[in-house]
């Protein structure tokens, strides 16, 4: 199993120095996340511009956002900026999407696609145009939402065949979970009985995904990954909450707290190590 850390709050530079704390306490990969408007009271920055910071102060860590709802980026600009960034980390860059919490002003209030069926249909079609993009070669593309007559992008990311895409599979929509087959990992994620979604409450759960997932493709280099909170005190509480998780087939532990924007409680949990 590897393990990330989630960065939630801090001024920009502060970040990019926990980024750097991360990859010295040992952690294999650093995230920010995606906000465009969240509240006028949150401190929000660019993910973009703090990765391609991150990305030169850092060696080894992974890098990503998670998560970027493409519905409401243009595809083209994103391809641009996914390829700057792995060209600046040597390569080191995961791209984690989805469709976007139903209640993220950075869609709603700014007179983005609301409904569900569309930010799927233009996330389907933003990941196409993404994929050919990167391939350097002459790409034009013909859907419902986006079009453009042929045009080659370079350079070229530093990975190929392409940068990871991790894609949020919320269970069982079968719409969502055959979307996850195609691409190279995943964020999962629980359709409860009422609105919303919600992360796997136990290690059964996501079994069962897993489980889904392993009968329709191959395994190798696919990643699943968990998110939650374990202590920056007691290593063995954190390694205990980590291991059911592994063992129901978690290839990375997301080590997040969004109730918290603080630094030096980050910084308290970054230098702790990971949960392993």
């Amino acid at each position: 199993m590897k393990f990330g850390f989630i960065i939630t709050g801090g001024e920009a530079r502060e970040q990019v120095e926990l980024a750097r704390a991360a990859e010295a306490a040992g952690w294999d990969a650093v995230f920010t996340w995606d906000g465009i408007h969240v509240g006028d009271e949150v401190e929000t920055y660019d993910p973009w511009a703090l990765m391609g910071a991150m990305a030169l102060a850092t060696e080894r860590v992974r890098l990503g956002a998670i998560i970027s709802p493409l519905s409401r980026r243009r595809p083209w600009k994103v391809a641009r900026e996914t390829t700057t960034v792995d060209r600046l980390s040597n390569g080191r860059l995961v791209l984690p999407v989805g469709l976007g919490a139903m209640d993220d002003r950075g869609i709603t209030a700014l007179g983005e696609a609301p409904d569900r069926r569309t930010r799927a249909e233009r996330l389907d079609e933003a990941l196409e145009i993404l994929i050919g993009l990167w391939s350097g070669e002459p790409f034009g593309y013909s859907g419902r939402h986006y079009q453009f007559e042929p045009m080659a992008f370079r350079p070229t990311p530093v990975q190929r065949p392409r940068i990871p895409i991790w894609v949020v599979g919320a269970w069982p929509s079968q719409r969502s979970m055959s979307r996850v087959l195609r691409y190279d990992g995943l964020l999962p994620y629980w359709l409860p009985k009422t609105t919303g979604l919600a992360r796997p409450e136990t290690p059964v759960q996501l079994t069962e995904m897993r489980d889904w997932i392993a009968a329709r493709r191959n395994l190798d280099g696919f990643e699943i990954t968990m998110e939650g909170s374990t202590s920056a005190t007691d290593a063995s509480s954190a390694a205990a909450v980590v291991q059911p998780w592994a063992e129901a087939g978690a290839t990375w532990w997301i080590e997040s707290d969004w109730d918290n924007l603080e630094v030096e409680p980050m910084r308290r949990r970054i230098e702790a190590g990971p949960p392993s």
